[in-house]
């Protein structure tokens, strides 16, 4: 073999290397073209998906704001009118009250017929208390403007609670230092006061029966405070 034929030998050795070098190389971008490529895909979804989480909890949290706000707002209408029912309930109460100021008012001097309707009803409260404490002797309280009208019914209460007890008329002693209140006063209405009736106890002050104008109210008032809901407001706001 001559010098040109190694020569020749050489250079189609050195074109094919060249060739499957070039081709490698070229296998090699492509390869590393495709790697790239799904890896930037890879992480294009997964910043997508962290938008989307993010965007999906801030979503989250103006919803519960919303329901957090909604909720805040109806509760405060709901104290509204919670608020106002108050009102005019205790508005109700209030002009119960002087209504039974008008029945307890009476004249020192002479008996009229007003003084006549509350001297019953001081009797029939009397008699109440005694058939609740069933005690043969008890301390009678009353206000000082009402003593005498107390006083008149006193023998007539104890025979009518005898009567229907079948018991033996009990001693009524009336308290002559410590008075209920008197009624309110325009002056100051925050002073302790009295609508009328009575207060009976035991001997010992152990069983006491509070029959005032103002306990009676107060024991229906919150035995018909259901039913006054009902007829003034309809369904009772929950």
């Amino acid at each position: 073999m001559n010098d040109a034929d190694v020569s020749r030998q050489i250079q189609q050795m050195v074109r094919f290397i060249r060739q499957e070098a070039e081709e490698k190389a070229n296998e090699i971008s492509v390869s590393a073209e495709e790697e790239f490529n799904i890896e930037k895909l890879q992480l294009v979804e997964a910043e997508k998906k962290k938008i989307r989480q993010e965007y999906e909890r801030k979503e989250r949290q103006v919803e519960i704001r919303k329901k957090i706000e909604y909720s805040m707002q109806l509760n405060a209408s709901r104290i509204k009118v919670l608020q106002a029912q108050d009102d005019v309930i205790s508005s109700m109460k209030e002009a119960a009250s002087k209504e039974l100021l008008s029945v307890s008012h009476h004249h020192d001097l002479t008996f009229t017929d007003q003084d006549h309707v509350y001297r019953n009803l001081l009797k029939d409260l009397i008699v109440q208390c005694l058939l609740r404490l069933k005690e043969p002797s008890v301390l009678l309280r009353c206000r000082k403007e009402d003593l005498q009208l107390v006083e008149h019914v006193l023998d007539s209460a104890a025979q009518e609670y005898a009567d229907k007890a079948n018991v033996d008329s009990p001693e009524i002693i009336v308290d002559n230092q410590v008075y209920l209140p008197p009624g309110p006063n325009n002056h100051n209405a925050h002073d302790i006061y009295c609508s009328g009736g009575v207060v009976l106890a035991s001997r010992d002050g152990k069983i006491v029966c509070e029959n005032t104008l103002d306990a009676r109210l107060d024991v229906v008032f919150r035995k018909k405070l259901p039913e006054i809901r009902k007829q003034l407001f309809g369904q009772v706001v929950a």
